[in-house]
């Protein structure tokens, strides 16, 4: 197990300061998303406007939250491998990221499967086996609040 507090530190600078459930459930930056758990956050590049999150690829995604404003921003989408869920084909609820399979990892209770979402690699790491096979698509779901929100330029957490 890890320790009762955690300092992350990129190239000598104190990043995050916390408990390993604060820095995993809420890290500060993209650093310290990318930094904690494993496999790591999938990222997803695009423009938030203060509710909707607009990737790159032009799917709106609702991140359950009001950062408040109205102009749009670079932003960075995080959704851990863990937080996503298979949701078949076609099946439409919660966040839905429709991919390509290109790799599924069977490792015994789960399935790692990397796939291709516009363009972009995305991990799920999902419990039990669901027979996904390479270059097939499928659909991944995952919770609004499991989404996280970085500031493209600056790196750090929009809350």
């Amino acid at each position: 197990t890890m320790a009762d507090k955690i300092v992350v530190m990129q190239s000598g600078n104190i990043e995050q300061i916390g408990s390993p459930i604060e820095l995993y459930d809420r890290p500060d930056n993209i650093f310290v998303a990318g930094f904690i758990g494993s496999p790591a956050m999938n990222f997803f590049a695009g423009k938030f406007d203060g509710k909707i999150f607009t990737t790159s690829g032009g799917q709106s995604i609702p991140v359950g939250r009001d950062a408040g404003g109205t102009s749009s921003r670079e932003a960075v989408l995080g959704v851990r491998p863990e937080d996503l869920t298979f949701a078949g084909g076609d099946q439409e609820n919660g966040i839905l990221f429709r991919t390509e399979v290109r790799i599924v990892e069977p490792t015994g209770p789960e399935e790692h499967v990397i796939a291709s979402f516009e363009g972009e690699e995305m991990v799920a790491v999902l419990r039990g086996r669901h027979g996904l096979k390479n270059g097939e698509s499928a659909a991944f779901t995952a919770e609004a609040g499991k989404l996280h929100l970085f500031d493209a330029g600056t790196g750090k957490r929009i809350s």
